[in-house]
């Protein structure tokens, strides 16, 4: 799902980090009192300086100088949960919070891609079905639950089952870390 907002309705906080070698030239003495000023910037001043392109700014002495986007960086703080990145006017935020529906929906097609490695590694053909006999583990058994028909027909099992009792010498699935075992065999 995308939404896009304007920049008032951003839950993004906004920050503003001066850029002195482009400052100093511009401001030669006031450039301290400019990058304080700069740091201090309340958000609306920094959307406006991203939308307008450039903003005065009321100095300690009371002087104002006309800031612009280009003496500026001007970057979104990482919101715990979110990735978020800045190209030029645009920040796009990522909700990187993987819910249990994501993590069921990842295990199945991590299977689907281990399951079809296996096949492969053992040359059968494209067209050959197999049943799948996997450890009852709880991650497994979730995706399970939710995913093995789109499982079965991704792989052409006629059958997913589980056993608590496959042998250590059956195949071993390596699934970051949680480790599976698993016995395909030809239907």
């Amino acid at each position: 799902e995308m939404q896009l907002l304007d920049a008032s309705e951003t839950i993004l906080v906004k920050r503003v980090k001066p850029d002195f070698k482009k400052l100093g030239p511009v401001f030669g003495k006031q450039m301290k009192q400019v990058a304080a000023a700069i740091q201090t910037m309340e958000q609306a001043a920094i959307l406006e300086l991203e939308r307008e392109g450039a903003v005065d700014l009321t100095l300690a002495d009371g002087s104002t100088a006309r800031v612009t986007a280009d003496t500026v960086d001007i970057f979104s703080e990482d919101i715990p949960g979110w990735l978020v990145a800045n190209e030029g006017t645009v920040t796009v935020a990522l909700d990187i919070t993987v819910s249990d529906a994501l993590r069921r929906e990842g295990m199945a097609r991590e299977l689907v891609n281990r399951i079809q490695n296996i096949r492969k590694a053992r040359d059968y053909n494209i067209t050959d079905h197999i049943t799948v006999c996997l450890e009852p583990v709880a991650e497994v058994e979730d995706a399970l639950s939710e995913y093995s028909g789109y499982i079965a027909s991704q792989v052409l099992a006629d059958a997913i089952t589980t056993d608590a009792s496959l042998p250590a010498d059956d195949d071993t699935l390596d699934i970051d870390g949680l480790r599976v075992n698993i016995r395909i065999e030809k239907a």
